[in-house]
């Protein structure tokens, strides 16, 4: 079992945003378990939170751009494939403005900051998404594709064909995650001589200089641009090396911009939520496509994990047995709807109900066509919940379970007499202060049947 991670210490960062301009102040904060990666800004009044999630990308131009509730986030991808390239599951960042800060265009700083913070392990199991067949996301318009096939580990290949004589084709390839410090970490963004011409016109790169972009000179340099140049990076000269880079910037690696780019689709393949175990092949990506191919993945990994039926030996010896259950808990038949307890840990428990057509409420409950009611269902699965916080009390049978928030409750399927439901909850945060934050799900004949987002705390009885 490999564990989430998290890190050890808060840290902080300033910097420049590269295309507003503005400058921010970038703190990492350890989080809880599940919590994936989850912007604050705390510049903002009820300092909202935007979770680094595809669903929330609005805009990839120049980079991607994440909005939530009309609150944005710019230009994340480099801070989160240093998270990724860190091993790092969960972790909060604050910021003090919407666009995160540029450094040197690459991960190298917030890595090392990283480091600086230290690295821990937490006490729940990393989820990990092992591709089985091949996938793809082509966009047509510009011919950009990436696909995932299966491998042993977390690999990506990026192959670029950039179509001018200064920057043709190349390619990069990441073996494994442990490559990304010493070979991708600090490859530094890059831009087109022609493309930065345009986005000093639209007022756009306002903290850009010569330190933290590459720029590639791919037509000749008129002297109406230079000075542009000049006035925009505040330089006294500027002029073009040999290798056709702007003024004397040395390139770390040959194709640095290929191994840019593949730093770009980690970042970007983050929004996705869930760590991968396959090999990515992105040709001629850009943040459209990768954040496109996200939004796809999360959407395909989302309903497998929820048609992801669990299978148990029904006739082994469950962990607790119905006597166990009425000691712990203080629901009496016929509002007792747990039977069996299969599997707990410290972060998860599954329970098991056979519905049989001498339960009471089929009695009143469409008597010619009974259904179990979908409000007992969701009682059934916190009664499961139950057991799990009150196994972190000494005394169970002392305290009473009360609900506080039921969320996002779907019913996919009817349940009838004959059935058997199993129950699988998993916290979504630690227990704290007798609140347990769970999702629940419930299965029948081998599909899902309803699910649930569910809040309950345990109180002890007056």
């Amino acid at each position: 079992m490999v564990k989430q991670k998290t890190i050890q210490s808060e840290i902080t960062l300033k910097g420049v945003g590269l295309h507003t301009g503005k400058e921010v102040t970038m703190t990492f904060k350890p989080a809880p378990i599940n919590n994936g990666y989850t912007f604050i800004r705390v510049d903002l009044e009820g300092q909202p939170v935007i979770e680094a999630d595809a669903a929330y990308v609005v805009n990839t131009q120049r980079g991607t751009n994440l909005e939530k509730l009309g609150v944005m986030i710019q230009t994340p991808e480099h801070v989160l494939a240093a998270f990724v390239g860190s091993d790092i599951d969960n972790v909060i960042i604050e910021l003090d403005a919407s666009e995160l800060p540029i450094m040197d265009g690459s991960s190298k700083y917030f890595v090392e900051a990283i480091e600086k913070a230290g690295i821990v392990e937490q006490d729940a199991e990393r989820y990990v998404y092992t591709v089985k067949e091949v996938i793809s996301y082509t966009d047509e318009t510009t011919g950009s594709e990436i696909t995932v096939i299966p491998a042993d580990e977390y690999q990506v290949t990026a192959m670029v064909d950039f179509g001018t004589k200064v920057l043709g084709t190349q390619n990069a390839s990441m073996k494994g995650i442990s490559e990304f410090k010493s070979e991708i970490a600090d490859c530094r963004t890059f831009s087109f001589l022609h493309e930065l011409e345009m986005l000093l016109e639209n007022g756009l790169i306002k903290g850009g200089d010569l330190n933290n972009a590459i720029v590639y000179v791919d037509k000749e340099l008129s002297p109406e641009t230079m000075d542009k140049l000049k006035v925009a990076f505040g330089k006294e000269k500027i002029s073009v090396t040999p290798n056709g880079v702007l003024d004397n910037l040395t390139l770390h690696y040959p194709n640095e911009a290929a191994r840019h780019k593949l730093l770009d689709v980690i970042g970007d393949l983050s929004l996705i939520g869930t760590k991968i175990k396959g090999k990515i092949i992105a040709n001629k990506p850009g943040h459209f496509v990768n954040t496109q191919f996200a939004k796809k993945m999360a959407k395909i990994i989302k309903n497998e994990q929820r048609n992801n039926v669990p299978v148990y030996d029904l006739n082994q010896e469950p962990l607790m047995d119905i006597h166990k259950i009425m000691a712990m808990l203080p629901h009496r038949p016929p509002f007792l709807l747990v039977d069996r307890i299969l599997e707990m840990s410290d972060t998860h428990v599954v329970g098991l109900k056979n519905v049989t057509m001498n339960e009471d409420f089929f009695v009143g409950h469409f008597p010619g066509a009974p259904v179990m009611p979908g409000v007992l269902i969701v009682e059934a699965m916190a009664q499961t919940g139950g057991i799990l916080i009150l196994s972190t009390v000494p005394d169970p049978e002392n305290y009473l379970t009360y609900f506080m928030k039921i969320d996002n409750v779907k019913f996919k399927h009817k349940v009838l007499p004959g059935d058997t439901l199993i129950f699988k909850l998993d916290l979504l945060s630690p227990i704290r202060r007798g609140i347990c934050h769970m999702q629940a799900y419930a299965f029948a004949n081998g599909k899902l049947v309803a699910e649930a987002e569910l809040m309950a705390q345990i109180v002890k009885k007056q």
